[in-house]
């Protein structure tokens, strides 16, 4: 898959089908109609591309709170391209782009950039000025510029529709396994292994520290059953997202302790994948105290993965 990270290296590309939409969360309704677009492709010997911005839409508006991100920008383009896209177009959304009518966001960018022919959207698709570009206004254009429209309906899961606005609640309550029907994957926080205050190392359960990144949508303080990735290696674990508060005042950050592994991973980068939360995250009276429940939590996520393993 070719990434283009601006509009002006977009050059003389091959005709396509395009992916319509912000795709931050690429759950299984985004997922769908990038598939869709895949297989329309291939069928009419096109390239496929994908259209997001790389910076969130109200990230330019007033007054209006930042939204969160569920994927990192490496981690949403690795989906994409695992989808069998041939073009990601991850351009920065700016004010030229914000204040372009439709016509001219439909002419200037999918019509003489993207060399467009086709076009899969969701229903609730918008573009242009004030969102004044709708799925009906982009069928306008496309009758006007010769390229066709495909608009996906609701997808729905047991009656609820898709959102990444849903999803992002799922995971700020801690129904992680919920997350997981609607994304088709699951919930997952990585980054780089900082030095901790090394106490689980002296109880017996040394853990990988990972912190927050603040522009992420975060689960709840609690333990989790998790599984953790390093170096392409998927390992059963449990994790603690928190702020220790039986042991002093912590920034909140993620703290797992991989079963059976005696590595080193300061400076590495892991990945923690998030099953289910067990329990929320409390204040305990002394760290003997702390070390008992650690090693319950352990037992049980255990027998978890013995029953559950992938």
């Amino acid at each position: 898959m070719k990434i283009f990270n601006s509009l002006e290296e977009i050059k003389d590309i091959e005709e396509t089908v395009v992916a319509l939409g912000n795709f931050d969360g690429v759950h299984r309704g985004h997922q769908q109609i990038i598939e869709r677009t895949v297989k329309n492709a291939e069928a009419a010997g096109l390239k496929s591309a994908v259209f997001t911005f790389s910076n969130h839409t109200r990230t330019l508006l007033k007054n209006v709170p930042p939204v969160k991100n569920i994927l990192y920008a490496e981690e949403k383009a690795e989906i994409i391209e695992s989808l069998g896209i041939d073009y990601l177009f991850n351009i920065p959304f700016t004010r030229e782009i914000m204040n372009m009518s439709p016509e001219r966001f439909v002419q200037e960018i999918l019509v003489d950039k993207f060399r467009i022919r086709e076009a899969y959207c969701g229903f609730n698709y918008t573009f242009g000025h004030k969102a004044q570009g709708t799925p009906e206004v982009l069928m306008q254009e496309g009758r006007k510029h010769g390229f066709g429209i495909h608009i996906q309906e609701p997808f729905k899961i047991d009656g609820i529709v898709v959102s990444s606005t849903y999803i992002r609640e799922l995971i700020k309550d801690g129904k992680l396994e919920e997350c997981h029907r609607f994304m088709g994957r699951m919930y997952a926080i990585g980054g780089e292994v900082v030095v901790g205050n090394k106490l689980g190392r002296t109880i017996g359960f040394p853990t990988s520290n990972i912190m927050i990144d603040d522009t992420m949508v975060t689960p709840p303080n609690g333990v989790y059953i998790t599984y953790c990735t390093y170096n392409g290696v998927r390992y059963p674990s449990v994790t603690n997202v928190g702020v220790k508060p039986t042991i002093g005042s912590y920034k909140k950050n993620v703290e797992t302790h991989i079963f059976d592994f005696n590595k080193e991973l300061y400076g590495k980068k892991i990945k923690v994948e998030f099953v289910k939360m067990t329990r929320p995250e409390r204040k305990f009276d002394s760290v003997e105290e702390l070390s008992k429940q650690i090693q319950n939590d352990c037992i049980a996520a255990k027998a978890y993965h013995r029953e559950h393993c992938e």
